[in-house]
């Protein structure tokens, strides 16, 4: 029973008398099986405790780069901050680095800046292309923690990746599709909103491979590069609506959707089943307004809390823990939306 506590603190904090303490420790008899409980139990409070006590008075600085439409950033944003009280006694400051769009040279521009002023950690959602694949090295050697969020670069020297499993989730969005679309006929549109985000290059290929598994009689029809913002969103759509009549179907991995739908309005086009990702403020909107079939989500709050828990545990302020296993990937429509979504 390996522990760095002194049999004295042992025994005061289990109750129980030091030799009863050191007979347990020894594994001498004539102790009972409780009381063995108790002594084991007192060395984990202390643990605990001994965790609690390093956390008092530190504060973590950490940076959260995001290139990602505003509405996603902001639940990102309010996710984060309602987690903070859960990180007392730790004090977490944060500093937030969003972009919609732009080159890369500016979002590398912005981790190196970080790398020269100092912090405790990054928290980054990042195009998987060479060039942040440096950056996140140039991070790493300068001592700073990398944690990738939603979007994974396994190439690079970040410590964890924190978010769902993008395959599964394409795979569960092309289960919903060809339960909802039955027998009737129709195209399905997926949309991206760049080829460069590992996450999304994911959920299509599981979406991919489960609707040929399941469906292969189904044409997927694929536009990508909108970014995910409405106005070039609603280009692309309506011009592969014009494209192919036989589309009735959208899977949108990237967003825009408020776009996408008002394309098929102006066509005077029906979309019988529309599945997106993430409970930002316009897919609450268009879910509660039934515009939309469903919302694979996961729990943000619960994903800030791990992404800084692991940072915490690099400065060893927390104890080890397993790997960081996905985030579960919650199928929400009009009738089982979160509380604080449908406020």
């Amino acid at each position: 029973m390996g522990h760095p506590f002194p049999i004295r603190e042992i025994a005061r904090q289990a109750g129980l008398s030091e030799a009863t303490v050191d007979r347990v420790l020894n594994g001498r008899g004539g102790v009972r099986e409780s009381t063995a409980r108790e002594v084991q139990q007192a060395i984990a409070d202390l643990d605990r405790q001994r965790t609690q006590v390093r956390l008092v008075g530190r504060t973590f600085m950490i940076d959260i780069v995001m290139q990602t439409p505003e509405r996603f950033s902001t639940a990102v944003r309010a996710a984060l901050e309602t987690e903070l009280p859960s990180l007392h006694p730790a004090v977490v400051r944060s500093r937030f680095h969003f972009r919609e769009t732009g080159p890369v040279a500016e979002l590398t521009g912005i981790l190196d800046r970080i790398g020269r002023r100092g912090s405790q950690g990054v928290v980054l959602k990042a195009p998987d292309v060479p060039e942040i694949t440096a950056a996140v090295g140039r991070l790493a050697d300068a001592g700073i923690p990398v944690v990738t969020l939603f979007t994974d670069l396994p190439a690079t020297a970040r410590l964890a990746y924190v978010g769902i499993d993008n395959r599964a989730a394409g795979a569960t969005a092309a289960y919903l599709m060809g339960q909802w679309l039955g027998d009737r006929p129709g195209n399905v549109l997926t949309s991206l909103s760049s080829g460069f985000f590992r996450n999304e290059e994911e959920r299509e290929m599981g979406f991919r491979s489960a609707m040929r598994a399941r469906h292969p009689e189904r044409t997927l029809v694929e536009i990508a590069e909108g970014q995910g913002l409405d106005a070039t969103q609603y280009d692309l759509v309506r011009a592969a609506l014009e494209r192919d009549p036989g589309i009735r179907a959208v899977y949108s991995i990237g967003g825009g959707n408020i776009a996408a739908l008002r394309a098929f309005e102006d066509l005077g086009r029906e979309c019988a089943v529309f599945v997106a990702h993430d409970l930002d403020h316009d897919n609450t909107r268009l879910l509660r307004e039934h515009r939309l079939s469903a919302v694979l989500h996961h729990d943000l709050r619960q994903d800030m809390r791990e992404a800084c828990h692991i940072v915490m545990r690099a400065h060893g302020a927390l104890p080890p823990a397993g790997p960081v296993l996905p985030s579960a990937i919650q199928v929400v429509t009009p009738y089982n939306m979160p509380p604080q979504a449908t406020s």
